[in-house]
Parts: C-alpha cells; sequence; structure tokens
C-alpha cells in the first residue's frame, strides 16, 4: 500500500479533483481487474477506449483514477488526477508504488526485428552461470532467477513490468536482461524505467501494419535510445545501415559491434556447421553450439553486453561455449532415418532469408531443402509473397501453410502468399493449409541427409484461430512424425 502523493511523484500533473489524503493498494489498467483501493489508469488503447470504464472502477472500489479527460460524473469518495497522456504517466506510477526498482538493477534492454529473445535469453543464462542472480523478460518466458512467469506479449505492461522488477529485487538479483519490442516503445510500456544499457540489432520489414510505414518503425525503435540516461551505454550492430540513425540523439556511451564493419567489438566466423560454429571474438576463438552467421552477430552482442558490464573476456568465452540457443530458434531435430529437422521463429522476410542462408552454408552438396512455412493473420500483408518468395528462392521444394491465420481465412493468406511465386517455382511448391499435414507431407517427401525447415511458429504451443488458441507444437509434431516415419 502506499500514499496516492507518494505515487504520483515526477508524474506531469494538469488537475486534482477529490480527496487529498488516499492510500492507494494496486494500479489497474482493467477495471474489471479493479478491486477496493485501487487506483485505476484509463488509457485509450487501439482496442477500446478506458475512460468509458471510469464510472465501473469506481462502482468496483477504486479510490483514485488517473485520465485525459475528466468524467461527466465523477464520486465524491475517488479522486480523479488529470494528467496529458495515461499511456506514460502509468509507467511513473507503476515505478513509483514498486519503489522504481529499476534504479535497483543494472537493467539492459534489446530492441531490433531479429535476435532479441536469443540475446536475453543467453545473457540471462550467462550471467546466472558467472555466479550471479538475474532476471529475464522475453517473449518466451519472464524469469526471477529460474522461477518461469509466463508471458503473451514480447513486453508485457508497465504494472507488470514494475511487478516482475520488484521481485527480481526482492530475491536478490543484480542484472535483469529485457525484450524491448517498438510496440512497448511507442506504447510507453518501458516509460519510467532506468536502463543500464540498450542493445540495437537489426531493423528490416516487420510490424508494418502497427507502424505503417518503415521510418516510423524506426523512429519507435530511436526513442528507446533517444531517453537513455547520459551513465547508461547504447550498443548498436554496425552491420545494420541504420545503426548511426539510431545513435544520433542519445545521451548515452556509445558502442559498436559487427561481423563486417568496423567497430568497437569485432568478430569473425572462422567456421559454420550444422553442429555449430567457430569464431574469432576480440582476437580468442569461440566454439558455440550455435549455428549461422546471425548467431555469431548475436554472441558478439551478448558478449559486447558482458564486457560493458564489467565482466571478465575470458570467463564470459567460457561459458559462452557451452550455452545453446533459446527456445525455437534454428532448433535442430534429427529422425532414425537420418532427415534433419529444423525449428525457427523466422515469421520475417529477413529472418526466414537469415535462416536459409545458414542452411545453405551447412548443407551438403546433395542434400535436399523442403521448407514449411506460412504467414500470421491480421498482420502486415505486404510481407506474405515475399516471404514465399524467398522460400522458393533457397528451397528444394516449399509446402505453404497455415501459421495463426488470427481472424483471417486461411486460404486468403495462402493466396497472398502464392502471388510471390513466379511460375518456374510453382512447380515445386504446393499449398497444404493444415499445419501438422504439412509437416508430415515434407517428412514423406525427404530422404537420408536432407534437411526439412518448420518456420514461423517456433517456441509458441498454440495456433491461433477465429479467437482460440488451439494446442500446437511444431517442435513436438516434427519429433512425433519422426518417430513415425
Amino acid at each position: 500500500m502506499k500514499q496516492l502523493d507518494e505515487i504520483l511523484k515526477g508524474v506531469k500533473i494538469l488537475q486534482v479533483e477529490g480527496p487529498e489524503q488516499v492510500i492507494i493498494t494496486s494500479i489497474v489498467l482493467d477495471s474489471r481487474e479493479v478491486s477496493n483501493g485501487a487506483l485505476f489508469v484509463a488509457i485509450s488503447g487501439t482496442q477500446t477506449d478506458g475512460h468509458k470504464f471510469i464510472g465501473m472502477a469506481a462502482e468496483k472500489g477504486a479510490v483514485a483514477v488517473v485520465c485525459e479527460e475528466m468524467p461527466q460524473k465523477k464520486e465524491k469518495q475517488v479522486t480523479y488526477i488529470l494528467v496529458r497522456d495515461s499511456s506514460f504517466a502509468v509507467g511513473q506510477i507503476a515505478a513509483n508504488f514498486y519503489e522504481n526498482p529499476s534504479k535497483s538493477l543494472k537493467l539492459v534492454g534489446v530492441t531490433g526485428t531479429n535476435g532479441k529473445t536469443t540475446i536475453v535469453t543467453l545473457l540471462h543464462r550467462l550471467f546466472i552461470n558467472l555466479g550471479y542472480k538475474a532476471g529475464l523478460l522475453s517473449t518466451i518466458v519472464n524469469k526471477v532467477q529460474n522461477r518461469e512467469i509466463k508471458t503473451e506479449n514480447t513486453t508485457p505492461d508497465a504494472i507488470t513490468i514494475n511487478k516482475v522488477l520488484k521481485e527480481m529485487v526482492d530475491e536478490g538479483c543484480e542484472f535483469a536482461f529485457m525484450e524491448v519490442s517498438s510496440h512497448a516503445v511507442v506504447q510507453e510500456r518501458i516509460a519510467g524505467l532506468e536502463f543500464a544499457g540498450a542493445v540495437f540489432t537489426n531493423i528490416t520489414h516487420d510490424h508494418l501494419d502497427y507502424h505503417k510505414t518503415f521510418q516510423e518503425y524506426i523512429r519507435a525503435k530511436k526513442k528507446f535510445f533517444d531517453d537513455l540516461t547520459a551513465s547508461a551505454f547504447a550498443l548498436v550492430n554496425v552491420d545494420d545501415r541504420n545503426a548511426e540513425v539510431v545513435l544520433q540523439n542519445t545521451k548515452a556511451k556509445k558502442y559498436s559491434f559487427g561481423l563486417k564493419t568496423m567497430a568497437d567489438f569485432k568478430g569473425r566466423v572462422l567456421e559454420n556447421e550444422i553442429e555449430g560454429l567457430k569464431m574469432r571474438i576480440d582476437n580468442e576463438e569461440l566454439y558455440s553450439l550455435l549455428v549461422g552467421g546471425f548467431n555469431a552477430s548475436n554472441l558478439l552482442a551478448i558478449y559486447s553486453v558482458a564486457i560493458l558490464l564489467d565482466q571478465k573476456k575470458e570467463e564470459v568465452l567460457s561459458v559462452l561455449s557451452t550455452l545453446r540457443g533459446a527456445e525455437g530458434r534454428f532448433e535442430v531435430l534429427r529422425s532414425s532415418k537420418g532427415i534433419t529437422g529444423i525449428v525457427d521463429y523466422a515469421h520475417t522476410p529477413d529472418a526466414l532469408k537469415n535462416v536459409l542462408e545458414t542452411i545453405k552454408t551447412v548443407r551438403s552438396g546433395d542434400s535436399r531443402l523442403t521448407t514449411v512455412v506460412g504467414a500470421g493473420g491480421d498482420r502486415d500483408k505486404t510481407k506474405r509473397p515475399v516471404m514465399a518468395s524467398i522460400a522458393a528462392q533457397y528451397s528444394d521444394r516449399v509446402i505453404l501453410t497455415s501459421d495463426n491465420p488470427r481472424t483471417e481465412d486461411p486460404e486468403a493468406i495462402l493466396a497472398d502468399m502464392m502471388a510471390g511465386i513466379d511460375p518456374v517455382q510453382k512447380r515445386y511448391t504446393i499449398v497444404i493449409s493444415n499445419r501438422s499435414e504439412a509437416i508430415k507431407a515434407a517428412i514423406n517427401f525427404s530422404e537420408k541427409g536432407d534437411i526439412i525447415l518448420v518456420a514461423g511458429k517456433g517456441h509458441e504451443k498454440y495456433q491461433d484461430i477465429k479467437g482460440v488458441k488451439y494446442p500446437f507444437d511444431d517442435k513436438k509434431i516434427l519429433k512425433e512424425l519422426f518417430e513415425q516415419a
């Protein structure tokens, strides 16, 4: 419990009406979750406007309301706080309520189209293996040390973030590693957090259904760096041409990493095989269980962060060599008949191309590659034909299938994808809407030494169809079908 004036510190308030001495027991964004003593924050979201539910929140026991528009009907026992931006205000309010946990941690945020999950996951494992207590906020799972907290969003809301960070502090964590999506930046979900450092991996074609233009997407990533303090570090991948733009207005200390370009932290791939890769980092050799140039870049980013967090070079490289990749990121399975299956989350054109180029570099000359891939519904439609074209360009056979169609017709999504397949490519491209049947067909087409890539869902354990999430796990299904083949 906290005094209202205590949790409003630092919030730009335009007007206050109602009792001054108020005790707050919880902060709530959803009026259905309001209980006695709650502070309800009304946010104008993309799906609904929280201002419509201010009255309901008061009826259920809210003692204070933060809003951008004062309601016409006010309850005498409720304090109303008018602010310019509720989304931004809730970040500071949540930070105050949970005693500003990010200031008690060395919090590092990772943003970019690809690589976020792998980098934060392996940073978390690295620091635990180095003997520290550490926390994780990722697409796959949130962790306080090794205790898991499931999440559906890349970055949860500001209240959840601060609550989890407070748990990390209470359990003695020194470090926390967090995915920072472009949505989270634009929606102010990270407002009120103090970052010790930020990492930019890359930026490619993604989320244009939300950001509308590529420039808006870049601006969202850049804002994260613009808001860093002078005591933080800003680490960027200079192999991406947008790295300089991201750093333009940051007050943080600037650092770079790269495999192809001169950088503060330089790496080079020496060997790349299906069993792993060998690379050179800061004149030291590293053998990793991870595969591919994109993972070499991820490893270099992880190493760079660890050094910027004052860790010893030799210890970092030693532990890095033992770490496996994040779930659903280039996970390799093998059948008893000698067929190799790869499950990967690649759901953007660039990510799919990276995975396929990696497979190209490690496959033997006579092996054939079948790619099973789809595209999500209710998302950027322009990437659908591009992804299909990339799959056909690198594969011997392509099976287009359903991903998470959400509210769209799966057949319509597949038709959009087929638009990217030219007449020659159509000879080795088939459409099987049922994802399980598509994976089964890929196995039936394959022989000893062949490779199957199942792309798009990775770690996900469901398929979203018409608002219902049905159990579906690419890795589990591929493994079961391998055993039956």
